[in-house]
């Protein structure tokens, strides 16, 4: 199984001279297959930053340097992508954005994703499965079962669970391309 991991940050020396592009291209020494130079900028374009491909890394701001890393995890084709507070240091809207990449990622590039982080709302709103940890695995399952679990209510405090977006779709009906009910079946949305 191949990851892709992506830290929360990294530390690079201000002096050291490191484009975008020369940086991908060392982190990926020894990988199993030689990397061809177009899969480096067909992947700084899937992440929207292709024109920081010679930039040089110590002039990022904080969500170009998290998208970068995450371009490195990526070249790696990965099976599972493992992101370690993968908004660290980047800006509310950038994080919106950052967050449906790696959607639109997993989706198309067929990995699965681990992501470590303490941001309760993206958490409780983004994810298929939750598992707390606080020393050791408080609980687990969907966000709507483990937002209302006796462990996760005493850790974080039983007003926490209604501060936070956790929004349950349920029914057993299609829906068409224009969001409209096809068929029967129960719905709890408008």
């Amino acid at each position: 199984m191949r990851l892709g991991y992506m830290p929360q940050s990294l530390h690079v020396e201000p002096t050291l001279p490191l484009t975008v592009y020369r940086f991908l291209q060392l982190a990926l020494r020894g990988a199993p297959k030689p990397l061809d130079n177009t899969e480096i900028v067909a992947t700084l374009s899937l992440l929207q930053i292709p024109h920081l491909e010679q930039a040089q890394l110590t002039g990022l701001s904080g969500g170009e340097l998290q998208r970068v890393l995450l371009a490195r995890a990526l070249l790696r084709k990965p099976h599972l992508l493992v992101l370690d507070e993968p908004a660290q240091g980047v800006d509310i809207a950038g994080q919106a954005e950052l967050y449906s990449l790696i959607d639109t990622i997993a989706e198309t590039q067929g990995c699965g994703v681990l992501m470590i982080s303490h941001d309760l709302h993206l958490v409780m709103s983004s994810t298929d499965e939750v598992i707390c940890l606080n020393h050791h695995v408080c609980c687990h399952g969907k966000p709507e079962a483990v937002s209302t679990d006796p462990a996760y209510l005493s850790l974080f405090g039983a007003g926490v669970t209604d501060s936070l977006a956790v929004y349950t779709h349920h029914h057993t009906h299609e829906h068409d391309i224009q969001g409209n009910i096809v068929g029967e079946g129960e719905c709890n949305h408008p």
